[in-house]
């Protein structure tokens, strides 16, 4: 008997919901009464009228629990449509992070560095602290936090994955 282990891949899906409410209590139900983590959870209107929202969603699982996911979901009664991103190929991801630093001295003047080489923006200073926002891939910022730890991080708020298919058309 030969028993085959697979690799847990990280995933991004964009799930196409109609905007009902319950529709994401429903959808968080699903990955926790299946035991299936989520990593990142984002959902935003995307018509004028509000009827139709986009969750995104990044989990991780092996190749087979990534299908088994994504064919539940397809089973929702609110879904509209499911797309594994990743799966699909490039696709663009981006996170927004506030990072608030406090420092003086040459910590201030490091982290005022950093946030340049970044390209991190201030959105709020005050003597003692800083409030940067940056945006860009999920490494970009764990690395940007990753330094601000050395300078004098105090809070981080992250806004998690908002990702799309590249291309003209829509998925």
């Amino acid at each position: 008997m030969h028993i085959r282990s697979e690799t847990a891949e990280r995933h991004t899906l964009s799930v196409t919901v109609a905007n009902e409410p319950g529709i994401l209590a429903r959808i968080a139900g699903l990955f926790a009464g299946r035991g299936y983590n989520i990593e990142s959870l984002t959902v935003a209107d995307v018509t004028e009228d509000e009827a139709i929202s986009r969750i995104t969603v990044v989990t991780k699982g092996a190749p087979t629990t990534i299908e088994q996911i994504i064919a539940q979901l397809d089973r929702l009664p609110s879904v509209i449509k499911v797309t594994d991103l990743t799966a699909l190929g490039p696709h663009v991801e981006r996170e927004l992070a506030l990072v608030k630093v406090a420092g003086s001295g040459d910590h201030r003047i490091e982290a005022l560095r950093l946030a340049e080489v970044y390209r991190a923006r201030v959105v709020d200073a005050t003597i003692s602290s800083f409030v940067f926002e940056v945006t860009g891939g999920t490494d970009k910022i764990d690395k940007f936090l990753e330094l601000m730890r050395e300078v004098g991080l105090v809070e981080v708020a992250r806004t998690g994955i908002a990702a799309i298919a590249r291309g003209r058309d829509a998925i």
